[in-house]
């Protein structure tokens, strides 16, 4: 069983070093940024994995069995676009992206006029440290073969019924609130610390939701949107697009909102410490929000 990773991020290298040990077979991807300044990561990374990076995206599909899409929201129907020469009956497009149904369904679309199967798999939680058994939905084209796979393989999946799009829609509106919970527990307590009252309503939050797990909580929260706030970003985009596309254009403000302030943090935050506690976090972040401030 020979696999192919479009977009050698966290994801995928995530699902890479899980399904290593279980004797795979060979895995080949291909990465935009490779050629760009983040080649020697990117190379790194595939190296210690004994994983073969392809010149380009149709050499890196060619003769595979399943081909991984793992790329950012943005670029996942650019993606699809870039290796349907490459594809064939026979082989299988697990589309992993974090985007609206309607975006899925328009990837399917292409994919399949190649004769290529499609796959709508929306993973659930945190791919570390599980990999590729984290748990996901799938949607779509599930063969057989594509079913053996995934048992043979321990995924942790289910299949949901609608056809593409239906997986990835309960994650974009479950995502709503996720990420939501994020904006606001980080947002809150920087506006706290800003206004000078952060210990009182930090006390105040922990003693209201004690269930929530402090200091824990938005020590994690915190660590989340700065590490993976831009990625986070565009999925909320996707998620207000999904919330529109339902009826609800203040779903889609809202995570428009929460997208706005995912990108603020993860821009402002990138000098924070992995490990620190939400008050240092917030500390950073208002510091550089304060010395970044366009001068008028």
């Amino acid at each position: 069983m020979n696999l192919s990773f479009i977009g050698f991020g966290e994801a995928a290298r995530a699902f890479t070093d899980s399904l290593k040990p279980m004797e795979i077979g060979a895995i080949r991807a291909y990465d935009i940024l490779q050629a760009g300044s983040s080649r020697g990561d990117i190379g790194m990374a595939a190296s210690t994995r004994d994983v073969a990076l392809a010149d380009g995206p149709i050499a890196a599909v060619e003769g595979a069995d399943i081909v991984f899409s793992a790329v950012t929201a943005a670029d996942s129907l650019d993606a699809a676009k870039s290796v349907l020469a490459g594809l064939r009956a026979g082989q299988t497009f697990i589309d992993i992206n974090s985007v609206s149904g309607d975006r899925k369904r328009e990837t399917a679309d292409l994919v399949r006029s190649t004769g290529a199967a499609y796959i709508d798999m929306a993973v659930m939680a945190p791919v570390h440290p599980r990999g590729h058994r984290t748990p996901v939905l799938v949607a779509g084209d599930i063969a057989d073969d594509v079913r053996d796979f995934l048992i043979r393989f321990d995924f942790d999946f289910q299949e949901v019924d609608g056809g593409v799009g239906t997986a990835t829609s309960i994650k974009m509106v479950r995502s709503l609130f996720v990420k939501g919970l994020e904006a606001v527990t980080v947002q809150s307590l920087m506006a706290a610390e800003a206004a000078g009252c952060y210990d009182r309503v930090y006390g105040s939050l922990a003693a209201s939701f004690t269930k929530l797990g402090w200091p824990e909580f938005p020590n994690y929260q915190f660590e989340r949107v700065t590490r993976h706030g831009r990625r986070r970003a565009a999925e909320m985009r996707e998620s207000a697009v999904e919330m529109r596309n339902l009826g609800f254009p203040a779903g889609g403000d809202l995570a428009d909102a929460i997208a706005a302030v995912q990108d603020m943090v993860a821009f402002h935050g990138a000098a924070v410490p992995a490990d620190a506690k939400s008050a240092t976090a917030v500390q950073h972040i208002l510091h550089s929000l304060r010395v970044t401030k366009p001068q008028g």
